[in-house]
């Protein structure tokens, strides 16, 4: 979609737009195409971050998500970074130095998780499963009764790199039981599976704007609870850019963040959410996401792959597809590329055997129906090599 505008300098733009211009349906993993509204609603001339109207929306904004997240007893909290400013904020806040945190691992998203307690100086103890794979409760149980030092748990809500989504309630209720604090990676999962922040018991939910809510990179939203901001209060060295503390109180005083906002990322999210509302609420945007999901698994099986994730496990908001021996996941990917489809190559461990499809953001299904069929006839030729 290319917007028009009266613009002296408009051959710096063509320049650009000559390098950045859309070439493909997008079927990513991320960043996704993006609803046209929200793109509409970007273009907007800017102004202070500190004007009522910027406050305006801000306040609009934390209200729809609270909404959308069930999170009448949690803090909405928009940083200015992608999802993993809150895996930093989430241990920096809440772990002590050399503290111990549980981190689940089903694929590469979750050992990020990892990577960044150790990289701030805390421990993390790993509960690992094989690609495809979701954590189930007795074995968090298991894992939590091994370890009843750590102070938190950390749980990959919808695995990015294998397509697989973890059974969240059943695992809340576990952490719950052993009264740690709970970190939800929704990165990939917030605005295309279900979120019920109180009824769950999550201590804090993250997701990047660029991912199911069909809006640019550049902005991470989260639900917090009342917990985390206690024990962030006493906790010393927790930072200043990602300090929950302080952005809760500037919610509160300033109706806005602490360093400047992308607003253009929060104006399209606000756009989203009344998409949402529009659209006949959270429920019906959900189905549409479990639909779109549903017909991309069966297009699939019907073309003989396999799907990475186990049964009753499935994504629904992308699909990690194994591809027949002797066939390379990249090789599919750049066939689909030639023919006018971005889809995402293979990630992690299953880079090579696997290539992913998302349904998320801005698509029709009649734009699946196109993809599959296109999809098809690639198989077939690269079966014949």
């Amino acid at each position: 979609m290319e917007l028009h505008f009266d613009m002296q300098y408009e051959d710096a733009y063509r320049e650009v737009y000559e390098m950045v211009k859309p070439k493909y349906k997008l079927f990513t993993a991320g960043p996704v195409a993006c609803f046209p509204e929200v793109l509409a609603i970007m273009s907007v001339q800017m102004f202070s971050h500190r004007s009522a109207e910027a406050k305006a929306v801000h306040v609009d904004t934390l209200n729809r998500l609270k909404a959308f997240l069930e999170a009448d007893k949690g803090e909405i909290i928009l940083f200015p970074s992608s999802g993993t400013g809150f895996m930093e904020a989430a241990v920096r806040n809440t772990i002590p130095r050399g503290g111990k945190v549980l981190v689940t691992v089903i694929g590469a998203f979750g050992k990020r998780f990892a990577d960044v307690v150790e990289a701030n100086g805390r421990k993390a103890v790993v509960l690992e499963k094989e690609p495809g794979k979701a954590i189930k409760p007795e074995e968090l149980d298991e894992a939590l009764k091994k370890n009843p030092d750590v102070h938190a748990v950390t749980i990959t809500y919808n695995e990015t790199s294998t397509g697989v989504l973890n059974p969240l309630p059943e695992l809340a209720k576990v952490v719950k039981e052993h009264d740690k604090l709970l970190f939800v990676d929704a990165v990939s999962a917030m605005g295309g599976a279900d979120i019920k922040f109180d009824e769950w018991g999550i201590d804090l939910v993250f997701a990047s704007s660029q991912k199911a809510f069909g809006v640019p990179p550049g902005l991470a939203v989260a639900a917090v609870s009342e917990r985390v901001f206690e024990i962030a209060e006493k906790m010393p060295e927790r930072g200043w850019y990602f300090d929950l503390p302080l952005y809760k109180k500037f919610n509160e005083k300033k109706q806005g963040t602490p360093s400047t906002p992308p607003l253009p990322q929060i104006f399209g999210l606000n756009v989203v959410l009344r998409i949402v509302e529009k659209m006949g609420g959270k429920e019906a945007w959900l189905e549409m996401y479990r639909k779109r999901s549903e017909m991309i698994r069966e297009g699939v099986k019907e073309m003989g792959l396999g799907i990475l994730a186990e049964p009753g496990h499935e994504s629904p908001t992308i699909t990690a597809v194994v591809v027949p021996e002797g066939m390379k996941g990249v090789d599919v990917y750049n066939a689909m590329r030639e023919r006018g489809f971005e889809l995402a190559k293979g990630y992690g461990s299953v880079a090579e055997k696997t290539f992913r499809i998302g349904n998320m953001g801005y698509m029709t299904f009649d734009d699946i129906r196109e993809m599959l069929d296109n999809l098809r006839e690639v198989i077939e030729e690269l079966r014949k090599k």
